[in-house]
Order: C-alpha cells, then structure tokens, then sequence
C-alpha cells in the first residue's frame, strides 16, 4: 500500500484557520481505513440527529462516480442522519463494483447510525476507474459512530480527512439570525486539481443549526453555488464526483419557514453565500502548483452569462495562466481569450487592466502604458485581471490561479 505524499503547503494558504464551534445535531468522527494510503486519516463520519434535513448540488459531468448517482436519488426523501466521505478512491467509472460499494457503505453506516439507508449520504474523492475496497469500513463506521464528538478539533479533523492533493485543510464558519434567534453555518472543503465551475466543483460539506425544510435550503444552496464555487477553476477539468452539500439540523429554534423569498432569510442567505465564497477561494488558492491567486472581472458584457463565459475563457488559458506564473504582464493573451470565447465582443472597444493599470483601451495599448507599473501588479501574490467590453452591463467575476511546473508534476505522478 503506498503512503502519501506530503506537498508543501500552498504559499497563497491562509495564516490560520478558523476554529469551527459546535453545531447542535452535528458529531464528527474520522479514522484511517487504508482505501489507499497508509499512515493518515482517511474517512470522515458525520452523525446527524433524526430531523435533519439536506439539499445538494452535484457535477454535470456525463461521467459521474457512483456516490454522486446515490445522493441524487436519496436527495428524493431529503431526511439526512449520517455522512460517510472517503478519500483516496473516487470510486468512479467502477461499474457495477461501484455501485455494490456504495451499497455496502449506506449499509455499513445505516447500522452504525441506527437508521434507513436513504438517510445516509456519501462521497468519494481520490483516483477514478479503481474499485473501493468498502469492506474496509467494517467496524470503522461503527467505531466512529460511538466517538464522534462536536468540538473544534473534531472540524479540523474533518476537514483534514478529506484531502487529497490538498496542501491545507479548508473550512469556514458564519453566523446569522433567522426572526431573531442565532444561527451558525460551518462548512469544510476539498479540492486542488479537477476544478473546473459545473457544479461543484470538488467536495464541500456545509451544516447549519437553522430549521429549514429542503424545499427552502435547496433554492438557496443552488443560488449561493452559482456565485461561488460555479466561479472557480483551477484547469478547467470538471471532476466525475463534484459534490456540494448542506445539512440543515433544525437545533436553532426559530419558527418555521416555508419559503426561500422569505425576508427572515436575508441574514442567513448572505451568510451562507459569504462561506460558500470564502471556501471557493481557499480552492483557487490551493491550486495544484499554485503562486498565484488570480480574479477575474470582465465588465461591459452584453449580458452576465456572456460575461461569465468570457470570464472563464481568460482563467482557463494556459497561456493565461503561464504569462501569471512568470509574472509577465501579457496582455495579449488576455485578449487571445476574450476574442476566442465565441461570445460578442468589439476589439475596437476592449479595455484591459492587470490590477489598477489600465494596459489597453479601444482596441490598442494603452497610451499611457507603463511596463514598470504593470510588470510591479504582477509580482504580486494576488492578481486582478479585468476587462471591459464596452458592449453592455453584463458582468461577472471568476478566480483561478496560475499554472506552473508544480501542476505537471503532482498530475505526472498522480498515481505513482
């Protein structure tokens, strides 16, 4: 069984991480069960209390793994009591051994958890196409169930287990009101490579204490998605097992609420959209080989999702993402990927900025352009790139990051 690799941690992590509090309805419990590492936690159980209730945004890919097929028809009854996430083996593109392996997994946890089937989620992440050895969670959910507990190291350690590439653990915590009575939203993340905004775009798992049914909490999941991870790339590779998901434990003791427009839910909504954020970031900046965090504005669009398509065209380019890595301020690559994009757009009316220094405008260099000034954004370890088309008031924004040596070589040796 090989061991894992220990990367060094991306430059662009934060300086700490939050500590996560308790979240009434919620114990944790990882364990190592050697699905492909020895030596490190690798399973991550979450014990939710009967109540709960769960909403979830899952990859587009026509290719999807076997644990996405089973949280989308368990989503069906939307009750929620346990959550298994392993990491190491994305059990994806395994056929019918995948299929027995979540079954035998839902198994395993609905016994630990003394519940149905359909009230246990899961999800893999790790290398596709190789079969998930789920006898190895025989006894180890079980053991999980009796030790999870609430506290802050409980949230670390969750987040912690479900790395893989990952150089830092991600998690992010908010609180909100709901009619008056307080509210907490934690939430925890994986992801590195395979990014790419289609819905999640990696794995992220977010619980809250408010009382919300699943016909509220799934509208305002699938809005907060659209604005944070559905804006993120790193290779513009969308993963087989992208999953996004959040529990809802009713422990708050508000009233009751029936509908997502509620004005009640503006705190919370807010809150959980500045989470679902700051959790997408932290992916951009633990990009597989990543020096760079990169944001992408593009402006003057004719309309948003033109704009947002545009935005991606610039943060996928490897050309892009090259001339970032080499703090070459080249900003016609920048306009190699706006003409490409195949939306409209009017050269004669393009502008370009790297940070604050406009290097083109209508169609041309700027005739102001100073190298020394743009060359000095680009040294910086956050870059902003904008561009206005001049066309409309479509608008969106995206975040990458730079593609250097360091990707080619954690991808070149994935599977070693």
């Amino acid at each position: 069984m090989s061991s894992a690799k220990s990367p060094p941690v991306s430059p662009l992590a934060p300086a700490t991480m939050p500590d996560l509090p308790p979240l009434p309805g919620v114990r944790i419990a990882t364990a190592q069960a050697g699905i492909r590492y020895s030596g490190r936690t690798d399973v991550l159980y979450v014990a939710l209390e009967a109540g709960t209730r769960a909403a979830g945004v899952f990859t587009r890919s026509k290719c999807p793994s076997a644990p996405v097929d089973w949280c989308r028809e368990a989503l069906a009854d939307g009750a929620a009591r346990a959550l298994v996430v392993n990491s190491g083996n994305a059990n994806a593109f395994t056929g019918r051994l995948g299929r027995e392996a979540v079954a035998r997994t839902v198994e395993i946890a609905a016994q630990a958890a003394s519940c149905g089937p359909r009230e246990v989620y899961v999800a893999s992440t790790g290398v596709i196409g190789e079969p998930l050895p789920a006898e190895r969670f025989e006894g180890v959910l079980a053991d999980c169930a009796v030790r999870a507990t609430d506290g802050s190291a409980a949230w670390a350690e969750a987040a912690q287990a479900i790395m893989t590439t990952d150089t830092f653990p991600k998690r992010a915590t908010r609180t909100a009101t709901i009619d008056g009575v307080p509210v907490t939203i934690n939430g925890i993340a994986k992801g590195a490579g395979m990014i790419a905004p289609d819905m999640a775009t990696m794995l992220a798992f977010v619980f809250t204490d408010a009382a919300l049914p699943q016909g509220v909490l799934q509208p305002l999941l699938s809005a907060g998605a659209r604005t944070s991870f559905n804006c993120v790339t790193v290779d513009g590779d969308t993963s087989t097992s992208d999953t996004l998901m959040l529990f809802a434990t009713g422990k708050a003791g508000h009233a009751g609420i029936s509908d997502p427009a509620d004005p009640r839910l503006a705190g919370f909504r807010e809150a959980l959209e500045s989470l679902l954020i700051e959790l997408a970031q932290l992916v951009a900046k633990d990009g597989e080989g990543a020096r760079k965090f990169v944001t992408v504005r593009v402006t003057g669009a004719e309309g948003d999702a033109s704009a947002h398509r545009i935005a991606l065209s610039i943060a996928n380019s490897p050309l892009v993402k090259t001339a970032v890595a080499g703090e070459d301020a080249n900003w016609g690559r920048v306009v190699m990927a706006v003409g490409k994009a195949g939306e409209p757009a009017d050269r004669d009316r393009l502008a370009i900025w790297f940070g604050d220094v406009r290097v083109a405008v209508q169609g041309a260099r700027d005739p102001d352009y100073s190298e020394a000034a743009a060359s000095a954004v680009m040294r910086e370890a956050e870059i902003g790139i904008r561009v206005d088309l001049g066309l409309g008031d479509g608008q969106a924004r995206v975040w990458t990051c730079d593609l250097t040596k360091g990707y080619i070589e954690i991808n070149g040796d994935y599977r070693s």
